[in-house]
């Protein structure tokens, strides 16, 4: 065929073929170097459907090629998705001048394929237009050129590689080589990224020192030593959250770079509703305007695409006579909505205006919008959707109401029982519904920026279905303190739904450290500074091996489009009818909702204390107080509205003229209209005692911006100040502004004062602070930096690598490490079945039996002996004695348990070996036939113990001090557990305990290791170099004096938790060494970096003692990142496993091979009946020998014995001379089929 030809032609000439095969090896295996190599190459004239892939000279079959992957973002150029493992020569072979070129060059071409299937090569036409027919392409077609390879297959036929001078990589280092496809003149653009050059290799019983993995929670501290005793002397680290370790391992070749947004970039905007007003003629026509009234209403260079609710009459669900006479845009006339929408790349959310009504008013606004402003009464009335009519469900007196009740059950944040229950359903219903129009928007490559409270959970419906999205979610209200946030039923799935994005934004740092507080203490996460691509660090939480990015930056405004409106006739004929009305006054304005939430209430407190204490300002100013209905709010909006209009009749009975109120809808108060308020204005009031992103401020900064002008100064006017409530988001950035706090009313009352009696020198210091904030912060700025840091959100695309568990609102995604895959069952029954001296270890809580540690109360009545711990199931234990009973197995459970809870629990098992305390007492399996008792050893010599009564009494004065904390004492160590302890509070007073422990134990030889809250929470001091690392090395070594054969061709190691990473991580990395030994003789590449979160253990001194032939498996129980392999999801897939290995350990027993049975059925004795089946047929053994070649079957028999002459047999039951078989004798059969 054309590729079989094309494969030929390309192939090296066989004299430089044999010369590679022969000595690669042994050049290639005495340097253990090796450089990790990115390969990108730009591909200017690829057709559609065509890839492009890497294949190497020595590969003419295409066997291995690499395929290159490109995004939208990323195009024209093509990049391979992990480095490149390349081995390097010696220094001997590179100063060799007469060495194979094959040796000191790595050579490779690219390979055009069209629907997987290979096309064609690379041509100098498929480079760039300027660089076709240049100087190099000539210079390519001399036989001068060393590239240049003459193809045996077809005389004159020259093949012409890509060349990387392996005298210019260096060991562990990484570079980036870029090509240019159908460029082959010279060499590669290849960049340098510094690695570190050798990685540091711990002993074994270090493994518990996590603080070279970038600070986890867990820590450890060696005391009894020069060098620890020296440490120990350093300054105390305190902090609230310890810092998690580095997003980007070791090795991985991240490139920190600048990230940049350029229009080929994809965005995909959802929110609640969408930025755009609709208007229907009475022809029924629809019409479309941006609504700037909104944020997300400006224009961008990006693809945008924004996704939510359209606005329309009965869109919140109230019908009837006191709502809106309609439901929302009609069925019949969506389409055409949706064509009116399409040029302004909107697409519509359509959902049932009465389930939407109960998302927003119900849900939203009546449950999540109290909590998080801070709000929370077990006393507070039933908030109720209603309309223009909604006075009437105000209770005439003011006591005990139908909702008032002293029952916290009756409260909509109180339960998640009835009423509140149906409130949630339809939340979780429409997030749905915007989920689906999302995933119908994507497209790969783009960005996902889900906006408001409303859509909280909306990125755990995301990452199931576009898990490669880079999802952000940004919220403009205040987040609460974890004390008023966990009161609400559904805390967990919300935190859970905002932890699936990828980046969580705030307007004020004050928010987003509560939300930092209550991940912490609610969900037990830790949060941090991560290093970020672009060379700086990131504010994160690690959640499952994920960084969830945490961004605080304020929103701004447009002034071109206010300067815009400000300049209209309209707007100008507004603010002087305005000022024409309250000629001579100083006007003070305010622009509220009617809630309580916006302290209208109190501010007017203040301007009547302010008026009490100034008479000489009474009917020199005016307050113009707008109020916009609230209907959504319920009892609180006509509560509200009720007091304000008391105060304001009671002020200007008082004082007549003072206070100009007025209520009116949210569509009569639009941009236009305020701004012709704003500019009218003297003074602005924003004095809400909890307030989200309030953009008043700014835009009465903007319409008094002229105000430092020369033609600004001359009206005469103290303009331009805005008094601002220290609870509002823009207090931090408008800066100008005179901030008060609003529960003190002497404070608003002074404020009054200070802006009526300001100075002109800092009237105008004022104005200009605010202003440059204003002109320096605006809405475009605000999106491009939160777009900024959403893209550079490392993430991997990578399925096996970014994966997801759970079920429900419990979904969440797990960042593994790479290579991090499911146990593959059949491999481990495949080389099970072929060893023939098997290592088992198994961990016990988690692993063989379930967990009792997850459960606080449960770990704390089983320290305290009040409840019995858990057992194995019996299903479990016959697993364990039928696996014991093969000679060619040596199982060990090994246990954080102490040694008579074990031996109570599975010591009866025969031949089962027992590691109680993590390793530190051991009980190795006994042979023997005839069981004995057990015998116990420990691991390190048990030397003085008089540490545990210093540890317990220094234990015992923090334990008094710490609620939640206790002490668990075993025979080996001793622990403070701190789990059920405040979780700040607890790692306080864990670094301090365990400084105290550093110093007061420093003479002897004993470890203390603090394990953080998701670890368990507890500081543990035990005896020096102890751990399941430790023990898995000495049970190797040990391996020839337990078990029958010397060395280990087989090793399982099943674990769950931080415990058993040790032993995980030090099998693994002894099977690893076998691997790489095997690759290095045959001359293959080396294996690539393990990942960075595991700790590199010297293991040579195991060499002896394991076979080359060894296969290792671990596992950890549980989808989570792990020093293991593989992973299982449960208990019950570790009970299968062992069982499937029984079921291949007893198959040897029986099955045989029709040899032998022809053999056993011609010599067995039929009057031999000690053994029978369960149909009461005699079955014997005894004389049986299993045939272990096929060349044996034909053999004569010893002894000089005439062999009989057999017929040939026509069927297979007359040649086994079985008979028939009987209906039902092979269903055991099909269980031994994998």
């Amino acid at each position: 065929s054309s590729l079989q030809r094309s494969i030929k032609q390309s192939s090296l000439p066989s004299q430089s073929k044999e010369r590679l095969t022969m000595n690669k090896a042994a050049i290639f295996s005495e340097a253990a170097t090796v450089a990790q190599v990115e390969f990108r190459v730009r591909c200017e004239t690829l057709g559609h459907g065509e890839e492009v892939v890497l294949v190497r000279s020595d590969d003419p079959n295409l066997v291995s090629v690499i395929p290159l992957y490109t995004s939208p973002s990323s195009f024209p150029w093509y990049k391979v998705l992990t480095s490149r493992a390349i081995a390097l020569p010696s220094e001997n072979v590179l100063n060799n001048e007469g060495a194979p070129r094959e040796l000191k060059y790595f050579s490779y071409r690219y390979a055009i394929f069209r629907g997987g299937i290979f096309h064609r090569w690379e041509q100098p036409g498929d480079g760039p237009t300027f660089l076709q027919g240049s100087d190099d392409d000539a210079s390519m077609e001399g036989d001068n050129d060393p590239r240049v390879v003459v193809s045996t297959a077809q005389a004159g036929q020259v093949v012409v590689y890509h060349e990387v001078p392996l005298r210019l990589l260096h060991d562990r280092e990484l570079y980036v080589v870029q090509d240019v496809l159908g460029v082959l003149g010279g060499h590669p653009d290849i960049e340098h990224i510094r690695e570190p050059s050798e990685p540091t290799m711990k002993t074994a019983d270090k493994l518990l020192n996590k603080s070279d993995r970038g600070g986890s929670s867990g820590q450890f501290r060696q005391v009894g030593s020069q060098s620890s005793m020296k440490s120990s002397t350093s300054g105390k680290h305190v902090g609230f959250a310890p810092t998690p370790p580095p997003f980007h391992p070791k090795g991985t070749g991240v490139k920190k770079q600048p990230v940049h947004l350029n229009s080929t970039d994809g965005l995909v905007v959802v929110s609640a509703f969408l930025p755009v007003v609709l208007h229907r003629s009475d022809d029924g026509d629809w019409s479309a305007d941006w609504d700037y009234e909104m944020l997300l209403s400006m224009q961008t260079h990006l693809r945008v695409t924004r996704v939510g609710i359209v606005k329309w009459r009965g869109w919140h669900g109230n019908r009837g006579s006191d709502g809106s006479p309609e439901g929302g845009v009609p069925h019949e006339e969506r389409e055409k909505v949706e064509a009116c929408l399409r040029p302004f790349n909107c697409v519509p959310v359509w959902v049932d205006p009465v389930l939407f009504g109960e998302m927003y008013n119900g849900f939203c606004k009546g449950v999540l919008w109290p909590v998080l402003h801070n709000v929370t009464s077990v006393y507070k009335s039933r908030p109720e959707a209603s309309g223009p009519g909604f006075d009437k469900v105000v209770p005439e007196d003011d006591g005990f109401s139908e909702y008032s009740m002293d029952d916290v059950g009756q409260g909509m944040i109180h339960g998640d029982g009835g009423r509140e229950a149906q409130l949630w359903t339809s939340y979780n219903a429409v997030n749905r519904l915007f989920a689906e129009v999302v995933v119908q928007c994507f497209n790969e490559g783009d960005l996902v920026w889900i906006h408001g409270f409303h859509l909280l959970i909306l990125p755990s419906y995301l990452s199931r279905r576009i898990p490669m999205a880079k999802v952000g979610l940004f919220l403009h209200t205040p987040f609460p303190s974890s004390e008023i946030f966990r009161t609400i039923w559904c805390r967990e799935d919300l935190l859970r739904g905002m932890l699936n994005a990828d980046q969580v934004g705030f307007h004020l740092f004050e928010y987003a450290r509560h939300f930092l507080t209550c991940c912490r203490r609610l969900l037990g996460l830790n949060y941090g500074m991560i290093p970020d691509t672009a060379g700086g660090h990131t504010l994160a939480i690690d959640t499952n091996g994920r960084h969830v990015a945490v961004t605080s930056i304020h929103a701004g405004i447009e002034p071109s489009v206010l300067n815009q409106i400000l300049q209209h006739s309209v707007t100008l004929e507004k603010a002087n009818s305005i000022r024409n009305q309250f000629h001579g006054r100083v006007v003070f304005c305010a622009i509220d909702r009617l809630e309580s939430l916006k302290g209208i209430p109190l501010k007017l407190l203040g301007l009547e204390r302010f008026l009490s204490r100034c008479p000489e300002w009474v009917g020199k100013i005016v307050l113009i107080q707008v109020g916009i209905s609230a209907f959504e709010r319920g009892d609180d909006y006509a509560k509200t509205k009720r007091e304000v209009v008391e105060t304001v009749n009671r002020l200007n009975q008082t004082w007549p003229g003072t206070v100009h109120f007025q209520e009116c809808a949210e569509s009569e108060m639009r941009l236009q209209q305020r701004m012709a308020l704003l500019r009218a204005a003297d003074v602005a009031l924003v004095t809400p005692i909890r307030d989200g992103l309030n953009l008043i401020p700014l835009e009465f900064t903007i319409a008094h911006q002229d105000a430092l002008t020369e033609l600004g100064k001359r009206d005469g006017r103290k303009r331009g100040i805005c008094i601002l409530s220290e609870f509002s988001s823009c207090t931090r950035v408008m800066r100008g502004a005179l901030h008060i706090n609003p529960w003190k009313v002497s404070e608003i009352a002074t404020a009054f004062h200070s802006a009526l009696v300001i100075s002109e020198d800092e009237r105008m210091r004022r104005i200009k602070c605010a202003l440059e904030f204003v002109t320096r912060v605006t809405t475009q700025r605000w999106a491009l930096a939160v777009m900024l840091d959403l893209k550079g959100v490392h993430k991997d695309v990578n399925p096996n690598n970014n994966t997801g568990a759970g079920l429900g609102l419990g979904y969440r995604r797990l960042g593994m490490d790479t290579g991090f895959t499911a146990l593959d069952v059949d491999g481990v029954i495949k080389s099970y079945r072929n060893a023939r001296s098997r290592l088992i270890l198994l961990d016990y809580g988690g692993t063989i039996v379930s967990n009792d540690n997850l459960d606080n109360l449960m770990r704390f009545q089983q320290v305290k002996q009040i409840k019995a711990p858990s057992m194995p199931t019996p299903n479990m234990i016959n697993a364990l004695k039928a696996l014991c009973e093969d000679k060619r197995n040596t199982v060990i459970v090994v246990s954080g348990k102490e040694k008579h809870s074990l031996t109570n629990t599975i010591g009866h098992i025969p031949h089962l070996g027992l590691a109680a305390e993590h390793g530190m007492f051991i009980s190795w399996p006994n042979k023997s036939k005839h069981g004995s008792k057990r015998r116990w050893e420990t691991l390190v010599p048990d030397g003085d113990r008089s540490w545990r009564s210093l540890a317990i009494s220094i234990m015992e004065v923090y334990t008094s001090r710490t609620h939640g904390s206790y002490i668990e004492e075993t025979e080996m160590k001793v622990l403070w557990q701190y789990r059920d302890a405040d979780p700040e509070f607890g790692h306080l007073q864990a670094k301090e305990i365990e400084d105290h422990l550093v110093n007061v134990l420093r003479n002897f030889p004993v470890d203390i290791l603090h394990a953080g809250m998701e670890e368990g929470g507890y500081v543990e001091v035990r005896p020096t170099g102890v751990n399941k690392g430790v023990l898995a090395m000495h049970t190797i070594q040990n391996f020839p004096l337990i078990a029958a054969a010397s060395k280990v061709d087989f090793a399982l190691v099943l674990g769950d938790d931080h415990c058993d990473e040790p032993m995980l991580s030090v099998v693994r990395q002894i099977g690893r060494r076998v691997v790489a030994a095997k690759r290095a003789k045959k001359g293959q590449d080396p294996l690539p970096d393990l990942p960075a979160t595991i700790t590199l253990v010297d293991v040579s001194s195991c060499d002896d003692y394991i076979s080359p032939d060894l296969d290792v498996f671990t596992c950890t129980v549980g989808k989570k990142p792990s020093a293991a392999a593989s992973y299982m999801h449960e208990v019950a897939e570790a009970q299968e496993l062992l069982e499937s290995l029984v079921k291949v350990s007893t198959r040897d027993q029986k099955f045989y091979s029709s040899a032998d049975l022809t053999s056993y059925s011609s010599n067995r004795d039929p009057a031999d009946s000690s053994h029978m089946d369960k149909g009461g047929n005699s079955f014997n053994t005894g004389g049986l020998t299993k045939s272990r070649s096929l060349s044996t079957m034909g053999a004569a028999p010893s002894g000089g014995e005439v062999r009989t002459e057999v017929k040939i047999s026509t069927s297979l039951n007359e040649y086994l001379g079985l008979g028939t078989i009987q209906d039902g004798e092979d269903d055991d059969d099909e269980a031994f089929f994998f």
